[in-house]
């Protein structure tokens, strides 16, 4: 141990010399280095690149000290923190200390003779208070009083508070770890070190995905080194980050997107539509992009999440989306709001409103805008609507009549001949569906969401495509690609990611690098803070 530090030390004093050589301002290198509201620190930032690859080179040095290197991650997931948040970094300490004392505090009480059930109940409900408490002052507090003055025409002066960055990701995380305690899914963490790397390791900390603590604790605990398959997979999973979302997110959105949202009356009701559609692909290109450089660098450092997003636009049903997109959020509603609000274990009528329930509420997570709410009640109707018709819809499938080799006559179900044309006219009305509804997502209020709706029915011009192609042709190629891309068959997805992850390292360098190239070309000249960082 003593041999690393004295090369550390040896490789700081070398880079102080090469520093002064090259005359290089000290103090405006120690400027970068502190948080800045107007510039925080994301992956999508040189910043990042240049310390995540100093930290990646640390922390193979460090591979055989277990403690050292946890404390080294733990160190650098709250740098990471406090270059996005500020101060706030010490709100997510202090989510991690409470949480570690009451899953210590479960975990004695589970083992209690007497009363045992209503400690437990009382130490996850201190528990809910506590991160639903942090939630409703810095997401909501704001939204309330204004709509307080509205409803009472009263003059209250909103406060400006400055929400924490990923504040909702980690206290979902803080929430499902007290409650798996409690439902005997998981052990309380004994090892304080363990919960903290926990909390707060830096990948999923801000947009996800929801990692949660009985997934991630047993890998804490084995130390991993990650493999040559881990290593290249997590490059392909960041190149595949970087691309949807620099190359085609931010390219669609900021020369195209905003502009129609911003002003919809100002365009005809095909550029609305298409707007609509561009954003569709914009979010689902900016968020699971995030989450794809998330899962990579997770992969890089020996860590395994699970998928969040699988080709959601693939589904036949606004039941199968929720199945597809953002799973690590939809699984943790599903597990910790609408099962404990009774699921379907209860009347139709009372399944139907638990599933309601459910999406308002998350979509309300999404943040302090009741557009959100209105997304999510969308999202609610869409789903009980189709569980109520679910039976009444053709089947996919038909019942024959066959003869074994034995001579038996038995009953089997085969798919329809009309299987391929049935999914595929579902699969294109739940797209329109699920693209309607991020309308909604998008924009700043319902007046604009009418307008768009007036524009698209009453002044749809389709006479303008020709000249919208011709004019916004880039922007067009982009779109058409993304969902071209998303679409592609796993057949022809799964040997592209096994043919990179066996090319040698130099190739995998070299690839890394032109698809960092040709993020930089194309991208705008501000950093586009990913979507859900301010969720």
């Amino acid at each position: 141990m003593e041999h690393i530090f004295t090369r550390l030390t040896e490789l700081y004093n070398t880079l102080l010399a090469h520093i002064d050589g090259l005359g290089i301002d000290l103090g405006r290198l120690a400027d970068l280095l502190v948080y800045d509201s107007r510039q925080p620190m994301l992956f999508n930032t040189g910043l990042f690149l240049i310390l995540f690859t100093l930290f990646v080179i640390v922390y193979r040095l460090l591979r055989p000290w277990r403690v050292p290197r946890m404390l080294f991650v733990i160190l650098f997931s709250l740098y990471f923190y406090y270059k996005t948040s500020g101060q706030s970094y010490l709100i997510l300490l202090g989510v991690a200390v409470s949480d570690y004392i009451l899953g210590l505090c479960m975990q004695r009480a589970r083992s209690l003779s007497r009363g045992r059930g209503a400690v437990m109940k009382s130490i996850v409900a201190l528990n809910v208070c506590v991160n639903v408490g942090l939630l409703a002052y810095f997401k909501y507090f704001s939204l309330l009083i204004n709509t307080f003055n509205e409803f009472f025409t009263s003059h209250i002066d909103p406060i400006n508070v400055l929400l924490p960055a990923g504040i909702s990701f980690f206290t979902f995380r803080s929430i499902s770890y007290i409650v798996d305690i409690y439902r005997g899914h998981t052990d309380a963490c004994r090892n304080p070190l363990d919960y903290l790397f926990f909390l707060t390791f830096f990948p999923p900390l801000l947009a996800g995905p929801v990692v949660r603590a009985k997934d991630m604790l047993p890998q804490i605990k084995a130390n991993p080194v990650p493999t040559r398959d881990m290593t290249s997979e997590g490059i392909y999973l960041i190149m595949l980050g970087i691309i949807k979302k620099m190359v085609i997110a931010d390219f669609i959105s900021g020369n195209f997107v905003d502009r129609v949202f911003d002003n919809p009356a100002l365009y005809s009701g095909f550029e609305n539509m298409m707007a609509t559609f561009g954003f569709t692909i914009q979010l689902y290109c900016d968020f699971s992009g995030y989450s794809d450089i998330a899962i990579g660098i997770a992969l890089l450092l020996g860590y395994r999440f699970k998928e969040n997003f699988n080709a959601p636009f693939k589904a036949s049903s606004p039941t199968e989306f929720w199945h597809r997109w953002h799973i690590s959020l939809s699984t943790w509603l599903r597990d910790y709001v609408y099962i404990p609000l009774g699921g379907n274990r209860c009347s139709k009528p009372r399944a139907y409103f638990n599933q309601f329930a459910t999406m308002v509420i998350g979509g309300f997570w999404h943040g302090a805008s009741w557009m959100y709410v209105i997304w999510g009640a969308a999202h609610g109707a869409l789903l009980v609507i189709h569980k109520s018709v679910a039976g009444l819809l053709p089947s996919a499938t038909v019942t024959e009549t066959i003869v074994t080799e034995s001579g038996q006559v038995e009953m089997v179900t085969v798919p329809s001949r009309f299987a391929p044309v049935m999914r595929g006219f579902s699969v294109i009305v739940t797209f329109l569906l699920i693209a309607a509804t991020f309308m909604l997502f998008r924009a700043p209020s319902m007046e604009d969401v009418s307008t768009m709706w007036h524009q698209i029915i009453y002044d749809f011009h389709p006479s303008v495509a020709p000249q919208f192609v011709e004019s916004y042709f880039t922007i067009v190629l982009a779109i058409v690609i993304g969902y071209v891309v998303h679409i592609l068959p796993t057949s022809v997805t799964s040997p592209v990611k096994r043919g990179f992850m066996a090319s040698p390292v130099i190739l995998q360098t070299i690839a890394l690098a032109a698809v960092l190239l040709i993020a930089i070309q194309v991208r705008s000249s501000d950093i586009v803070p990913f979507i859900y960082l301010q969720y």
